[in-house]
């Protein structure tokens, strides 16, 4: 989820937190629990500041092993321990408690959008990316605005976060459903065998979609239960070009987070460019449709890597070229 809806998320369990009667009955103990939820909520993603090594390390460890299974006790552990040097608790059972839940939610509702975690990290080394969720809900972060309206006007924090909270499960379990029943659309309207990935946006009603068959990729979109394809791509088998591209680290780390990935080769005056797209992240700018989210190289004729870039395209091909400077770099 983005960081407001974690923010409140936080700010709702502490409110929750009040069914605890040892909570509602110790001030001080409440004012503890609502410092470590709003941390908690927010701590895994302090992994996003080794984007100062450069975006192919963000790429590569953004919700990574900071939103694995020994990553909870970690965080809960150093959230306990800085509340417990600025504010002691007598009351360290319950504390930890609720610090744990906040970070465990912070993981688990990460696993609902398309971009995913290492959520099961050691027992799984994958990503999961369960693509029921978009980053921001509306009616998520809505669902909080009420419960602290309630709050705020003297409605007992816990009771009603309770209910909204229960609401907010059945929510995720109805997205759950839907994006169900949008894969068996799309698999229809494809009628082959293959991996199909439905991904929800900002709309209850569209959805976008990528699916791999044993020889192309389709992206396309479900727009009121209407299935439109919008590209198509075939599958080529990997060439010595490709090959020498691959081992750039930035390329790598590329490859380590997404798998929903097709791969372009094109001659350059200098040499070769070798483009991978991350099919899930499809826009429009201008008029022109590109892909957002690449990794691409150049090599020279000896196929020497001569420069790379990973990161995220939002204004079309005319920003690539801007990061990767043909004419001044390998002239």
């Amino acid at each position: 989820m983005d960081t407001a809806t974690h923010f409140a998320m936080g700010f709702g369990l502490a409110g929750l937190a009040y069914l605890d009667p040892v909570v509602a009955s110790t001030p001080a103990l409440a004012g503890a629990v609502m410092i470590g939820t709003v941390i908690g909520s927010q701590a895994p993603d302090l992994d996003g500041l080794v984007r100062l090594r450069g975006t192919a390390a963000y790429v590569r460890n953004h919700r990574g092993v900071s939103h694995s299974v020994p990553a909870l006790f970690l965080w809960t552990g150093a959230i306990f321990v800085l509340i417990q040097a600025i504010m002691p608790q007598a009351h360290w059972f319950h504390l930890l408690s609720w610090i744990f839940l906040a970070v465990c939610l912070h993981v688990f509702v990460d696993l609902f959008n398309s971009y995913g975690t290492k959520g099961l990290y050691p027992f799984r080394d994958k990503w999961v990316a369960l693509n029921a969720i978009f980053i921001f809900d509306p009616f998520i972060f809505a669902a909080h605005l009420v419960g602290f309206l309630l709050w705020a006007s003297g409605v007992d924090p816990g009771r009603s976060f309770l209910l909204i909270y229960i609401i907010i499960a059945g929510y995720y379990y109805w997205r759950v459903q839907v994006q169900k029943r949008m894969t068996e659309l799309v698999r229809q309207r494809i009628g082959k065998t293959g991996t199909y990935t439905i991904i929800p946006t900002l709309s209850w009603t569209n959805w976008t979609f990528v699916a791999k068959t044993e020889h192309h990729w389709y992206v396309g979109e479900l727009i009121s239960g209407e299935v439109i394809i919008l590209d198509t791509f075939t599958i080529k088998p990997e060439n010595e070009r490709i090959a020498a591209a691959k081992k750039s680290f930035k390329v790598q780390s590329f490859l380590a987070f997404t798998h929903h990935v097709h791969v372009e080769t094109k001659e350059r005056p200098f040499g070769y460019e070798v483009k991978w797209i991350d099919l899930r992240y499809r826009s429009r700018f201008q008029g022109k449709s590109h892909y957002m989210f690449v990794a691409v190289v150049y090599l020279d004729f000896d196929l020497t890597i001569r420069d790379s870039f990973v990161g995220w395209i939002h204004r079309g091909e005319d920003q690539l070229a801007k990061k990767l400077d043909s004419n001044r770099q390998l002239s």
